[in-house]
């Protein structure tokens, strides 16, 4: 048996980037992954001859010199890169009072707004012009920069005080909600339920609820940086922070699915993997768990593990609702203008988090062929659908296909004939979410309001245990998991090799 400095359960974005960094700071680590793929919600899969994202394919900033996204910082620090291709604008929104191309350029998207409303096209640049300064101010300081412990303020103190003192103005902004922000900004109906829909994609939150950096963040990157998408899908990310990883020593186990994180007198000492594994026990003086919060602490631990009430509050943390997944590969014949994301809003009088009444669609193969047989695409439409009701009983095909109904008719509006060039059908429930990503009720994270809690830090009650991914600061999406990655990774080193990195 191997020594190992750190153990890694699951290989997501979050764990990956752990992973890889503390590879790079020379920890011997390794991942140890249930499935025989690595990515978690972020893995591509193939299915005769078609290449699908199982999760996001939206990306800002995987290839600019100008974009903060944390996956390109640690690709860098790795010495990997992606080839992409860029494109704008970067999708439509279809809502039952028009449909309008989303552009990058803030200039134009408001051009696009005010074909339907022009006094709200006015607002919502008043809205964009309260929070880019805190974009602005978060440009100079890297995330790479980050950890989670008190020797962060003499990292920023020594290299980014220009930058720090650029934030003192937007402090006030910086646990606020993007409600807030709205209520001071925007009046018209209109475009306060455009931005609630953007917070949604985002955070599966509204506005109310959404904190108010993430949507800086986002306005900041699609602006001021390549909307691209990643040649082999979202796949390709993983595959590159894998190569990082092993690249500077760190070992990738597939197939090694953890049982039970062990605990020795408020110490974890490793983990126990399930039976029959050739390795029933690995040791290291550091666990991080990619698991969610729920899965962590109500399966990977013991009850007596944690403190009774910290574990009690930690399990009552709300989650996002599930999605039901519609995956089609059909014939492309006659759609040489197609484009590649959308999203649909079906009924203006309902709430956008109706589950079905908000549809997100990709299309990536009009970026990238060779993710489906020539003249045929491959699509991926999503939408919120709650976990309990769900069961595996004689009417579960049959409910499938039912639900997977307002995801066929969402895809209409950009493709009227999609049923009849369908080939290949993948209906995907909370129930396939939940149990082949083993995602606690398939969530993609905790629903953590703005101004009613944060997220919570990478660290445990248990010494030698932490947490990353989307259940832990800064919060859900790629940039965010990866962000955990890096702050959990910098905390276990010393300031100094931080120091070094970031030459």
């Amino acid at each position: 048996m191997k020594n190992f400095d750190v153990i890694v359960i699951g290989s997501g974005i979050g764990g990956l980037t752990a992973a890889a960094l503390l590879s790079r700071y020379g920890k011997r680590v390794i991942v140890c992954e249930s499935h025989n793929f690595a990515g978690g919600a972020a893995h591509s899969f193939r299915r005769r001859g078609f290449e699908f994202d199982s999760g996001p394919s939206f990306y800002c900033g995987l290839s600019d010199a100008r974009s903060l996204n944390p996956v390109k910082q640690v690709l860098d620090v790795l010495g990997e890169s992606l080839q992409t291709v860029p494109y704008d604008p970067l999708g439509h929104y279809h809502f039952p009072e028009g449909s309008f191309a989303v552009y990058g350029n803030s200039q134009r998207y408001r051009e696009e707004v005010a074909k339907i409303t022009r006094q709200g096209a006015r607002e919502l640049e008043q809205f964009e012009s309260r929070l880019l300064p805190l974009y602005e101010a978060m440009k100079g300081i890297p995330t790479l920069a980050l950890r989670a412990d008190w020797q962060l303020m003499p990292i920023l103190l020594s290299r980014y005080l220009p930058s720090l003192l650029k934030m003192l103005p937007n402090l006030p902004l910086v646990q606020s909600s993007v409600g807030s922000v709205m209520d001071a900004t925007v009046k018209d109906p209109w475009v306060r339920r455009l931005i609630d829909l953007e917070c949604f994609l985002l955070s599966g939150l509204k506005g109310s609820g959404t904190i108010a950096p993430e949507v800086a963040f986002m306005l900041g990157e699609r602006s001021h940086t390549a909307i691209e998408y990643p040649l082999g899908g979202s796949g390709a990310i993983v595959d590159a922070l894998v190569r990082g990883f092993e690249r500077w020593g760190g070992e990738l186990r597939l197939g090694c699915h953890v049982e039970q994180i062990i605990v020795e007198n408020g110490q974890a000492v490793g983990v126990r993997l399930s039976s029959p594994h050739p390795l029933e026990m690995i040791k290291a003086p550091v666990v991080i768990s990619n698991a969610t919060i729920w899965d962590t602490y109500g399966k990977l631990l013991h009850p007596e593990d944690l403190p009774t009430s910290y574990r009690q509050a930690a399990l009552n943390t709300p989650a996002v609702e599930s999605f039901m997944h519609l995956h089609l590969g059909f014939r492309g014949d006659g759609l040489e203008n197609l484009t590649g994301h959308h999203v649909v809003v079906h009924d203006g009088e309902q709430d956008i988090t109706v589950p079905g009444n908000t549809c997100m669609i990709s299309i990536p193969s009009v970026w990238d062929a060779s993710l489906a047989p020539l003249n045929y695409h491959v699509v991926h439409a999503y939408t919120l659908e709650p976990y309990v009701g769900w069961e595996k009983d004689s009417y579960y095909e049959e409910k499938k296909k039912q639900k997977a109904q307002t995801l066929y008719r969402a895809i209409e509006k950009v493709i009227p004939d999609i049923r009849e060039r369908v080939v290949l059908e993948l209906i995907g429930t909370p129930l396939t979410h939940a149990g082949y990503l083993r995602r606690y009720q398939g969530t993609y994270g905790p629903a953590i309001a703005a101004g009613k809690g944060m997220f919570p830090s990478t660290n445990t009650p248990i010494k030698g245990l932490y947490r990353v991914g989307d259940s832990t600061m800064p919060g859900i999406g790629v940039p965010a998991v990866a962000a955990s990655g890096i702050l959990c990774a910098n905390s276990l080193v010393k300031r100094e090799q931080v120091m070094e990195l970031l030459k």
